[in-house]
C-alpha cells in the first residue's frame, strides 16, 4: 500500500467565483488527490516582524516534529521486531486511525486557547514535543538497557562453551581447590584441535601436571578442558593457551550458583516483560500526542504564512490535500500551472504556457514574504506545504 501525503494549501479567497473546494479538486484532479477542509482559526496577528520570526520558528518547530515522530516509529518498530502491522495498530490518535484524525480535524481550542498570542502557542507546542521527546528517550533507553541484559543472561544459559555460564557444566569436584601450590584452570578449545591439545598442552609451559586434562563438556564447535598447573606457572600457561587459540574461562565455584543465575534471569525476564508494556504504552501515546502537536504546528504555519502571503484582510481558503508521493508531484504541477500568478513577476509562462520563475524577481518576492534565500527551492506562489507520516 502506497505511503500517504498530505498537502496543506492556502488561496485567497478573492480568486474563487464559486465553491472553493470544488474548484481546487478540479485544479488538482480527483485521480491524483482528495480535497478535505481544513479549518484554521482566526489567531491573534501581531506585527509583521514577529510574524517573520513565528514563521522561521515554526519551520524549525515543524522539522522538530518530523524528528520525534520518527523516533517514536522507530521505536514502535524496534520493540515489535519491525512487525509493520503490528506497528500500525499502535499509530493511533486517540484510539482513531491517524488518517481519520488528519480528515477531521480541528484545532483543540481547549489545550491551545486561540485568544492567546501567536508566541505562547508556539512555545506550548515546543515545549510539549520538548517533553515527549525526553519521556520517550528515558523509557526506550531502560527498556534497551533491560533488553540488552537479558539477550546477554540468556547467551549465557544458550551460548556455546566459550561464552556460557559454566556454574550448572562443571562439577566442583574436578577442580583442586584451597591448595597452596596447585590450581585448575578450565580452557575451552575448538573441536577440531582437540587431538593438538591434547598432544601439547603438558609441553606449552612449565610445572603442568601431567595428564591432568580432564574432558568436561563439548558442544558442536568446542571442548572445555580442566587442566591443573603450580600456581606460579598459571599465567605463562594461560597466556601460552591464548597464543595457541585455546580460550581460558574464569570460574570459581559458589555454592548455590545454579540457583541464583536462574533467579537472576527469572527477574530479568519479569522486568523486561514489565518495561516493554511501558514502553509500548509510551510509544502509543507519544505517537497520538506528536501527531497533533505536529498538525496544530502545521496550522499555524499555514496561518501565518497566509496573512505574511496574501495580506489583510485576511480572506483566505484552506484544504487539505490527501494524495501519495508520486501523485505528490502531478498536484505541485497542477497547483503551480493554475495559480501561479499569485506570485508575481516571480512567475510567468513561457511561448509554450509553462510555468517559469524569474529568479531576480523571486528573490525579492521571497524577501517580501519573510523567507530567507535558502528556502528558494521550496518557495511557491502560494502557500503550500507537504507532511508524510513514517
Amino acid at each position: 500500500m502506497p505511503a500517504t501525503r498530505y498537502i496543506f494549501v492556502s488561496l485567497p479567497l478573492k480568486i474563487f467565483d464559486d465553491d472553493q473546494l470544488s474548484a481546487l479538486s478540479a485544479t488538482v484532479g480527483r485521480e491524483n488527490g482528495e480535497i478535505l477542509p481544513f479549518p484554521v482559526p482566526s489567531f491573534k496577528i501581531g506585527t509583521l516582524d514577529a510574524l517573520v520570526q513565528h514563521a522561521d520558528d515554526l519551520s524549525k518547530l515543524s522539522s522538530g516534529c518530523d524528528a520525534v515522530v520518527s523516533k517514536v516509529a522507530d521505536s514502535l518498530g524496534a520493540i515489535l521486531d519491525g512487525d509493520e502491522n503490528k506497528a500500525a495498530e499502535h499509530k493511533v490518535v486517540n484510539d482513531k486511525p491517524t488518517d481519520q484524525y488528519m480528515r477531521s480535524f480541528q484545532w483543540n481550542t481547549a489545550r491551545y486557547r486561540v485568544e492567546r498570542p501567536l508566541g505562547e502557542l508556539i512555545d506550548n507546542l515546543r515545549k510539549g514535543l520538548q517533553n515527549l521527546d525526553e519521556d520517550l528517550k528515558g523509557k526506550f533507553n531502560q527498556y534497551n538497557g533491560v533488553k540488552a541484559n537479558l539477550a546477554a543472561l540468556q547467551r549465557r544459559q544458550t551460548g556455546n562453551l566459550a561464552t556460557k555460564s559454566l556454574t550448572p557444566i562443571v562439577d566442583p569436584r574436578l577442580l583442586v581447590q584451597d591448595s597452596e601450590y596447585l590450581e585448575t584452570h578450565l580452557v575451552v578449545v575448538p573441536t577440531n584441535a582437540r587431538k593438538d591439545f591434547l598432544k601439547s598442552y603438558e609441553t606449552i609451559a612449565p610445572m603442568v601436571v601431567p595428564r591432568s586434562s580432564v574432558q568436561v563438556a563439548q558442544d558442536d564447535e568446542f571442548t572445555l578442558f580442566a587442566v591443573t598447573t603450580f600456581k606460579k606457572h598459571s599465567i605463562e600457561f594461560l597466556q601460552k593457551c591464548r597464543e595457541q587459540k585455546w580460550t581460558p574461562r574464569q570460574y570459581k565455584y559458589v555454592q548455590g550458583g545454579k540457583e541464583e543465575e536462574q533467579r537472576e534471569l527469572d527477574r530479568v525476564v519479569k522486568d523486561e516483560k514489565k518495561i516493554r508494556e511501558e514502553a509500548l504504552l509510551l510509544g502509543r501515546t507519544s505517537w497520538s500526542e506528536s501527531v497533533m502537536i505536529w498538525a496544530h504546528v502545521m496550522t499555524l504555519r499555514v496561518f501565518v504564512e497566509t496573512v505574511l502571503r496574501y495580506g489583510l484582510p485576511l480572506e483566505f481558503v484552506s484544504a487539505l490535500i490527501k494524495t501519495t508521493p508520486k501523485q505528490a508531484i502531478k498536484v505541485k504541477a497542477s497547483l503551480d500551472s493554475t495559480y501561479s500568478y499569485l506570485g508575481g513577476n516571480a512567475f510567468g509562462r513561457d511561448k509554450r504556457g509553462r510555468v517559469t520563475k524569474d529568479d531576480a524577481s523571486l528573490t525579492s518576492e521571497m524577501a517580501a514574504a519573510g523567507l530567507s534565500a535558502g528556502e528558494g527551492s521550496e518557495y511557491t506562489a502560494y502557500v503550500y506545504y507537504e507532511l508524510e507520516f513514517p
